[in-house]
C-alpha cells in the first residue's frame, strides 16, 4: 500500500482555507483584524477555542480556520502568519447599514479578551444595487464627501462605495451594491476586498519604521563619507579609523537585522495587494476616484519608500565593507613593510654576527696554532743536534695551515659555506 506524505492532509486543508460562507444581499458583515506576535500567537487559538465551546460548529476548527454559529451570527476565524481575522456575518434586511449595535451581543463576546492589537476593523453592507442605489445625501452622511471612492468591480456586476477612513465608532465602512452577483460571487468579492485592505495595511506597517530610522541611516552615510575620506589621507590613524569603521558596520548590521523582516514583509504584502486589486476587475465611475487610484496613490509611494530604505541600507553596508577592506589592505601593506624592514635588519645583524664569528674563528686559528707550536717545540727540544729555533720557525706555518684546513673541513661537514 502506498504511504501518504506526512504533510498531505495539512496541504489539502491549506488549499481550502481563506474563504467565507456563501451569502447574498442584503447582508451585513463586520471584520476585525488583529496583529499577533510570538506572545499572542497561541492565545489566538485558545481564544477561538473558548468561543467555539459555547457555540455551534459549522466548520470544525483547524489550525488556521474555523466557522461557528454564535449568538445568532456566523463567525469566521482565520489565522495568518502575522494576523488573525474575525468576521461576523448577519444576513437579512437592515435599515442602518453601518450600526455595530446590530451585531450585539456576539460582537462584545468576540471582542472580549481578543488577543493582539487591532490593525483594521470594517463594517460591510451588501445591498441590492441599480434600482435601490443610495441617494447622494445618504452617501454624504455615511462617507466623507471629499474622500468618497466609487467604482464598479467584477466586470460591472457590483459597485463599491467607501472613503477608507476610520470613523468615530472605530470602524471603516464599505458599501457593496449587488448588480448581478451569483452564488459564491458576493462572498468572493467581499473576501477579495477585505484581503486587499488587510494586506495593504500590513504592507504599510513598514513605512513608519523606515521613516523613523531614515535619519539614523543618513547620519551613518555622512559618517561613512568622512571615514572614507580619512582613509585616503596618509596622515590618518589607521587603528582609530578601523575602530570607528567596525562600530559603524556593527550599527548597520543592527539596523539591517531590525528591519529586514518588516521590509521583506512589506514587499510581500504589497504584491498580494496588487494581485487582489487586479482580480477585482475595476471599472471607473465618472466623477469619482476608483479603488485602483486610491490604492496606487497611497500604497505605491509607501512601498517605494520602504524599498529605497532597504536599498540604502544594503548599499551602505556594501560601502562600509569596501572601506573597511581598503583600510585593512593599507594596514596589511604597512605591516608587510614593517616585516620587510625587520627582516632586513635581522639579515644585517646576522651578517654582522657572521663576520664577528669569522673574526673570532680567525683568532682562534692563531691561538690554536700557538698552543700546537708550543707542543711541537717540546717535542723538537728532545731531538739531539737539531737547531731548536729554526725547526720551530719552520713548524709554525705548517701548523697554521693544518689548523686552517681542519676548520675548512669542519665547515664542509656541517653544510656551511667555508669562510674565506
Amino acid at each position: 500500500m502506498v504511504r501518504d506524505h506526512q504533510l498531505r492532509a495539512a496541504l489539502s486543508e491549506e488549499m481550502h482555507l481563506r474563504r467565507l460562507p456563501r451569502f447574498a444581499a442584503p447582508c451585513r458583515l463586520i471584520q476585525i483584524v488583529t496583529v499577533l506576535d510570538e506572545a499572542t500567537a497561541d492565545a489566538a487559538r485558545e481564544h477561538i477555542e473558548a468561543l467555539s465551546a459555547s457555540a455551534r460548529t459549522i466548520v470544525p476548527l483547524a489550525s488556521k480556520y474555523g466557522v461557528v454559529f454564535i449568538a445568532g451570527l456566523i463567525l469566521v476565524w482565520e489565522r495568518h502568519t502575522e494576523f488573525a481575522t474575525y468576521t461576523l456575518i448577519r444576513s437579512g434586511s437592515f435599515d442602518a447599514p453601518f450600526d455595530p449595535a446590530q451585531f450585539e451581543p456576539a460582537l462584545s463576546t468576540v471582542s472580549a479578551s481578543m488577543p493582539g492589537a487591532v490593525i483594521r476593523a470594517t463594517q460591510i453592507a451588501l445591498t441590492h444595487g441599480a434600482a435601490a442605489d443610495p441617494q447622494a445625501g445618504d452617501l454624504d452622511t455615511w462617507f466623507a464627501p471629499e474622500a468618497t471612492i466609487v467604482c464598479d468591480v467584477a466586470d460591472g456586476t457590483a459597485r463599491i462605495v467607501s472613503d477608507f477612513r476610520l470613523n468615530d465608532d472605530g470602524y471603516g465602512r464599505l458599501l457593496v451594491l449587488d448588480r448581478g452577483l451569483e452564488r459564491d460571487e458576493p462572498a468572493q468579492l467581499v473576501m477579495r476586498m477585505q484581503e486587499l485592505g488587510n494586506y495593504r495595511n500590513m504592507a504599510l506597517l513598514g513605512l513608519p519604521l523606515a521613516q523613523r530610522l531614515t535619519p539614523s541611516v543618513s547620519q551613518l552615510e555622512a559618517r561613512l563619507a568622512e571615514l572614507t575620506q580619512a582613509v585616503s589621507e596618509r596622515t590618518s590613524q589607521d587603528d582609530q579609523l578601523l575602530d570607528e569603521l567596525t562600530y559603524l558596520s556593527a550599527e548597520l548590521a543592527r539596523l539591517v537585522a531590525e528591519t529586514r523582516y518588516r521590509m521583506s514583509a512589506t514587499r510581500a504584502y504589497a504584491q498580494l495587494s496588487t494581485d487582489r486589486l487586479a482580480s477585482l476587475r475595476i471599472g471607473a465611475v465618472r466623477g469619482f476616484q476608483t479603488l485602483a487610484d486610491f490604492t496606487e496613490r497611497r500604497l505605491v509611494p509607501a512601498v517605494r519608500t520602504c524599498a529605497s530604505f532597504s536599498a540604502r541600507l544594503e548599499d551602505l553596508s556594501q560601502r562600509a565593507a569596501w572601506t573597511s577592506e581598503l583600510l585593512r589592505t593599507r594596514i596589511d601593506i604597512a605591516l608587510s613593510k614593517q616585516n620587510r624592514d625587520l627582516l632586513l635588519s635581522m639579515d644585517r645583524r646576522a651578517k654582522l654576527q657572521l663576520r664577528l664569528q669569522q673574526t673570532v674563528e680567525g683568532l682562534s686559528v692563531v691561538a690554536i696554532s700557538y698552543y700546537l707550536v708550543a707542543l711541537v717545540g717540546y717535542l723538537l727540544s728532545a731531538v739531539p743536534g737539531l737547531r731548536h729555533d729554526v725547526a720551530l720557525a719552520v713548524t709554525v706555518p705548517l701548523v697554521m695551515m693544518a689548523v686552517a684546513l681542519g676548520r675548512w673541513r669542519l665547515h664542509r661537514q656541517l653544510g656551511e659555506e667555508p669562510p674565506r
